[in-house]
């Protein structure tokens, strides 16, 4: 056994940019090439975290011109391939990022894309080292591939023109990044790889300048991780990716152990949705060759003893509810134990702060619920529950009962809803909704738009409910009936006017709005600048009403009340002044309307 492990390599990056693609090529590279994973993906995305280990013979064979000839020292590299930038918060060891060093693919076409943003925070926050690769080069006007060509033979053999093509976009990804704190140079101009982050041209289509991305990790690794890289001694450590039910041994859990070692017989402590909980590994398998962990079928080989890092299926009694995202701790003594299990119900508690109000939020595993629990205290939305595991009906009930509207919704982060929630969902009459995805961030623009949508509807409603102010100028010539009812052609000259208002003159009321009319049309209310005819009872033109007259709009106090919390136009707050101004008139009503 070598002295050093190998580095953890997380790759991550905006939906569809090619981060399996990537890998899928990379594995492909190897005499025992591997199907690909991305052609059994729903929709070509990414669905669950996997792990490939790639071995350091072939990565000196591929890279060894690229180095100059050096020898990788490390046994290989352990490549994790995430759906998106939540598993890679997901992905944690010893309170810190799992991964040593991490690839960011970026479609060179498309630039700096949300998803993208977001894993540039979470490597900025984690302080990650990381290299970029500006993936689908191939898709440049002119561009002319090779396959598996390296990049630096590739530039010096575009086109003037092909190379001013990638220019544009290459400066243009150079000024987003600079726009988050980070200096991007192509990675051939680079003189120290700790001031600036490397920019690798790839296309993962064609193979074109993997051997130069691999040979730039291989390189920091080399350079920058040696500290990190000896921790392969002493119990083991590492992060269940997942739980999964495996033909013949039951229920299994996919771990990347990043820290000393684990074998058959040994006692391992794993975090529950429950606590801690202790058990015995029972079989130990390693995916075969290149073979990647979420795809390797029968290629698993039984092994005695593993070393980090590395993926592994583990196999053992006693692990239903054990929470994906969290750590798995060796143990061999009484007093390990105990400190291991206190660890593990310390992880087990959510380190997410809860409001009396607020939204309802799910995920699949921990680091993915914090992650959206992050998201959302950034943009100040308050969580009042949060919990790991599908939607069930006791969330809608929960949801249902939060006293904001707007914060009756379920943000549920690549988790299922369950039937029984979606018909609570669907009988609810309090407007319970229910938002999921696989992505953060469509989980945040959902949610907005599904607020703007919801705050116009209430604020409907609410203008539905509520008489609101108006004032109306009588026409001249325009007296259709004198009285029973009195039929007069009005403007609105402010706010609006409803069936069933009290109108007044000075002051003084004169009856009530009894029909709108437009030519043949009837109307409930018309508003601002509008002409129609209105019948208003209990007054006659002549003595309590005259053409050219001004008449306001009266409003029940209650409604003034709800009034100086909405948003008016300057029209009818002034309407709404005036009429409280002529009611506070009244040495009984002081205080009107407040």
């Amino acid at each position: 056994m070598s002295g050093r492990r190998q580095p953890i390599v997380s790759v991550l990056g905006h939906v569809d940019h090619g981060k399996t693609s990537l890998l899928d090529h990379i594995r492909a590279l190897g005499s025992g090439r591997q199907a690909s994973v991305m052609d059994r993906e729903a929709g070509g995305i990414t669905q669950h975290i996997g792990a490939t280990e790639v071995p350091a013979v072939l990565l000196n064979e591929l890279c060894g011109p690229l180095m100059g000839g050096k020898k990788f020292e490390s046994p290989g590299l352990l490549f994790i391939d995430t759906p998106g930038h939540h598993s890679f918060s997901t992905l944690r060891a010893r309170g810190s990022s799992l991964a040593d060093v991490a690839i960011l693919v970026v479609d060179i076409n498309d630039g700096c894309k949300p998803q993208t943003i977001e894993s540039i925070r979470i490597l900025k926050a984690t302080k990650t080292p990381f290299v970029v690769a500006a993936n689908k080069v191939d898709r440049i006007h002119r561009w002319q591939s090779v396959r598996g060509r390296p990049m630096a033979l590739a530039l010096r053999e575009q086109t003037t023109e092909a190379l001013g093509h990638f220019d544009q976009k290459y400066w243009k990804l150079v000024g987003s990044f600079a726009e988050h704190g980070f200096n991007l140079e192509r990675y051939d101009r680079i003189k120290d790889f700790t001031k600036e982050i490397a920019l690798v041209p790839i296309s993962a289509r064609q193979g074109e300048g993997i051997q130069d991305l691999l040979a730039v990790v291989i390189g920091m690794a080399e350079r920058y991780l040696d500290d990190q890289l000896t921790d392969i001694e002493g119990a083991g450590e590492g992060t269940v990716l997942e739980m999964k039910e495996e033909r013949g041994l039951g229920k299994t859990l996919d771990v990347i152990l990043y820290r000393g070692s684990v074998k058959k017989g040994d006692e391992i402590v794993l975090v529950t949705d429950e606590g801690g909980k202790a058990t015995r590994v029972r079989g130990m398998f390693a995916p075969r060759g290149m073979s990647e962990m979420r795809d390797a079928g029968n290629r698993w080989d039984d092994t005695e003893v593993a070393h980090a890092a590395s993926g592994l299926k583990i196999s053992a009694p006693d692990i239903d509810g054990v929470l994906a995202g969290t750590t798995m701790r060796v143990v061999s003594t009484d007093a390990e134990r105990e400190e291991a299990l206190a660890l593990a119900d310390a992880e087990a508690n959510l380190s997410i702060e809860l409001d009396e109000e607020g939204v309802t939020i799910k995920a699949d595993t921990v680091g993915g619920l914090e992650a959206l629990a992050k998201e959302l205290a950034e943009i100040e939305i308050p969580i009042r529950h949060a919990t790991i595991g599908q939607v069930n009906r006791r969330d809608v009930r929960s949801a249902e009962s939060a006293t904001d509207p707007l914060h009756r919704c379920i943000l549920a982060f690549s988790t299922d809803i369950l039937p029984d929630a979606v018909a609570e969902i669907e009988k609810s009459e309090t407007g319970v909704q229910h938002i999921g995805s696989d992505i953060i961030y469509r989980i945040l623009e959902e949610r907005e738009e599904w607020v703007e949508t919801r705050t116009r509807e209430l604020a409907d409603a609410n203008r539905v409910s509520v008489v609101y102010p108006g004032r109306i100028l009588l026409l001249p010539d325009h007296t259709f009936r004198v009285s029973k009812p009195a039929v007069v052609g009005v403007r609105v000259l402010a706010g609006r006017i409803h069936v069933g208002q009290r109108l007044l003159k000075n002051g003084e009321r004169v009856g009530r709005i009894k029909s709108i009319r437009s030519g043949e049309d009837s109307m409930k209310e018309a508003m601002q600048g509008a002409e129609v005819a209105v019948a208003i009872d209990g007054v006659t033109v002549g003595r309590q009403i005259d053409e050219e007259d001004v008449l306001l709009v009266d409003i029940p106090e209650s409604h003034a009340r709800k009034l100086r919390k909405m948003d008016l136009t300057s029209a009818e707050q002034e309407v709404l002044d005036e009429l409280t101004s002529i009611h506070r008139k009244d040495p009984n009503s002081t205080f009107w309307g407040l």
